[in-house]
């Protein structure tokens, strides 16, 4: 079971987020809660077909909850990166833990099968530089026929309704979860807004990095699942 002191810190100077946003996403959603949702994530990009033995590394990975989801799963040769040794240190799993930057990640060129984000990306401070450096590492660390499934917010009618409901304080005060979502949102805003007013830059470097793909966006989020340029 991994444990704070067994976490591998590299580089981790610079937390992505803060104090605040941590204890908001703390009140979102349960560990379970967060778990049956990655899980349903998963199942909807066929994991339950992928080979049980395929070594699978989540980027951003904070408090492991998609590790759990993975583990329940069947997959074994699991690891985890993240920024924060805050949410690091409440994971409880047999994967493997990294406090390191996505940007410059400890893997060995083509050396793990699948790279997962749900939810990260869009802390990143600079596009698309950031982007770009973090896309290139995904693809360096993947071997042939390797898969990138990333998952992040996107500005569908959706979403623009549920920041609508954010900025009304009676239904914040109403709604705890809303209210921890709209609190996330608040200590985000520069790298959130950022990521949101790009749609047309961010998917042509995902495209670009990830020419045999597919991509759908849908209730606030964009599903892009990739394979890297120049690999058969």
């Amino acid at each position: 079971m991994t444990k704070a002191s067994d976490l591998v810190r590299v580089d981790a100077s610079r937390e992505c987020c803060s104090s605040p946003w941590e204890e908001a996403y703390e009140r979102f959603e349960t560990p379970e809660q967060e778990i049956a949702k990655f899980r349903s994530r998963l199942l909807k990009v066929g994991a339950a077909d992928w080979d049980k033995n395929l070594r699978v590394v989540e980027l951003f990975c904070g408090r492991g909850n998609g590790l759990h989801a993975l583990s329940r799963l069947g997959f074994q040769n699991l690891e985890g990166v993240d920024l924060s040794e805050t949410l690091l240190a409440r994971y409880s799993g047999g994967a493997k833990c990294y406090v390191c930057d996505c940007r410059q990640l400890p893997f060995q060129n083509q050396s793990r099968d699948v790279i997962i984000v749900q939810g990260g990306l869009h802390h990143l401070p600079r596009l698309p530089e950031d982007l770009d450096m973090t896309l290139m590492e995904i693809q360096r660390i993947l071997r042939p026929n390797g898969l990138s499934v990333i998952i992040e917010p996107w500005r569908t009618p959706f979403l623009r309704a549920v920041h609508a409901m954010c900025a009304l304080r009676i239904a914040r005060r109403s709604w705890p979860k809303l209210d921890a979502l709209a609190t996330m949102i608040e200590h985000e805003r520069t790298t959130y807004e950022q990521w949101l007013s790009q749609s047309q830059v961010i998917l042509r470097l995902l495209k670009n990095h990830f020419p045999r793909h597919t991509a759908r966006a849908a209730w606030g989020k964009l599903q892009f699942i990739g394979s890297p340029a120049g690999r058969s």
